[in-house]
């Protein structure tokens, strides 16, 4: 038996143990879900290096490290040790998990409309399931990877929002995962819901952080159901430690008229893979995915994208950007598949990349299939050094080399940040790049005379 087909084995026992652990009362059609799932992760396990979807990322080091599954428990976290991973002056109704579970005592969620519930997935399970029933797992493709499979098996906690139609949230939803130094070689797996009904409208944050260096393992699954009129902005922060790994995917199915919005920002992990899914099932239906990775040393971050535009006169836009130093590598395959249908459908999808060193490595891969023949697409993708052109013209206005370089990669990922609606999390994140990316220096000291 191979060392992937051993540590596979042991995961399909951790699934036979937590069916056995399954509280009495479960509803038959959650158990049919997992027993689904655990008979697909059976059947695939693992991704492997040789299929066309995983050949720049090789998921060994996470199939071979055997993570066991986090136990539940405030591990000593405090609302004092969350402070650095809150956004100054934003108002917001919020979520915390401590090692995937639900903390209810570190959550603020006072003030919520009528029509709208935000709680724990494994509370909404236990007192509601007849709601989530008709949601929870139907964006998933049928044919999901092993890790997709795992989430589902392994389903246990995670955050549940579901807006009423009509219902307008004025206030965002911060969604807060902490992992702790106490999750060392464990394995989180949170899975989120988010149901907005006809006319709802919601800003979610979906965050995930370390309060520790530990090797941990989070490998996470959202899904999003905006239908009819529905708008749906949502943020992925990862900013996991040094040495974890990150598998999250986001799928979302969009009905008529709907409109949703992703920023998703990479600044932490060891090596992490994004897969996030939109289906246009509707006429008129509307996707806007930016992205943002900053990577340094021996990070890897693989996003993939795959954009369904299943009927007429859908909109879509896709805008990722990389900065890569080090021997960091980064990975974007963007997909776009216009069905035979889905005529006047409007496309546009850009990937850039900036390498700072030699030993730095993009990998691009930007996919259209168009199936119908009056519809407008684009595509393209660039990976590259610093301008020259622009370096010179900096240094000829007296600012060091240094200083210019510094200053054309701060520029370069701000692009991105500026499309990001919320100042709050928009001026977090632009210091944060400003303390890394300009070496301690101030925007103002930069600036040209």
């Amino acid at each position: 038996m191979s060392q992937n087909s051993a540590t596979q084995q042991i995961y399909l026992e951790t699934i036979a143990a937590a069916g056995k652990r399954a509280p009495a009362g479960m509803p038959a059609w959650i158990s049919e879900l997992q027993a689904r799932a655990a008979s697909r992760f059976a059947e695939v396990g693992f991704p492997a290096a040789q299929q066309e979807e995983w050949k720049y990322t090789d998921v060994g080091p996470i199939a071979r490290a055997g993570f066991t599954p986090a136990p539940k428990g405030l591990n000593g976290v405090d609302i004092t040790g969350l402070e650095g991973f809150l956004f100054e002056d934003l108002s917001c109704h919020r979520l915390v998990f401590v090692n995937g579970y639900y903390a209810p005592a570190l959550s603020q969620l006072g003030g919520l409309p009528a029509g709208v519930t935000v709680s724990g997935l494994a509370d909404a399970l236990s007192e509601r399931p007849e709601t989530l029933e008709a949601y929870l797992g139907r964006c998933l493709p049928d044919a999901s990877h092993g890790f997709t499979a795992l989430n589902s098996a392994l389903l246990a906690d995670g955050a549940f929002v579901h807006l009423s139609r009509g219902v307008s949230l004025e206030q965002p939803i911060h969604i807060l995962y902490v992992t702790t130094d106490e999750a060392e070689a464990m394995l989180m797996q949170p899975r989120n819901l988010i149901v907005a009904e006809p006319g709802s409208q919601a800003t979610l944050i979906e965050h995930y952080v370390a309060n520790g260096e530990a090797a941990y393992w989070t490998n996470t699954l959202t899904e999003v159901v905006a239908e009819v009129s529905a708008s749906v902005t949502h943020y992925r922060l990862q900013e996991e430690g040094p040495r974890a790994f990150h598998v999250g995917g986001l799928h979302v199915n969009l009905d008529r008229d709907s409109r949703f919005t992703s920023h998703g920002i990479d600044l932490g992990g060891r090596l992490v893979r994004n897969d996030l899914r939109s289906v246009l099932d509707a006429e008129g239906a509307e996707c806007h995915l930016n992205g943002l990775s900053v990577l340094g040393g021996r990070q890897h971050v693989d996003n993939h994208t795959h954009i369904d535009h299943a009927s007429p006169r859908g909109t879509s836009r896709e805008f990722y950007k990389g900065i890569l130093d080090g021997r960091a590598r980064g990975v974007f395959h963007g997909r776009i598949v216009v069905h035979p249908h889905a005529q006047h459908s409007d496309a546009e999808q850009l990937n850039h990349n900036l390498l700072l060193s030699r030993d730095a490595e993009a990998d691009s891969k930007p996919q259209l299939e168009i199936y119908a023949d009056d519809v407008k697409c684009s595509h393209g993708a660039t990976v590259g050094q610093l301008d020259a052109d622009a370096l010179f013209y900096l240094r000829s206005r007296a600012m060091d080399e240094a200083a210019a370089r510094d200053l054309l990669t701060y520029a370069f990922a701000r692009d991105v940040l500026q499309r990001i609606g919320l100042e709050p999390v928009r001026l977090q994140l632009e210091r944060r790049l400003a303390r890394g990316l300009l070496h301690g220096r101030d925007t103002k000291e930069l600036e040209l005379a």
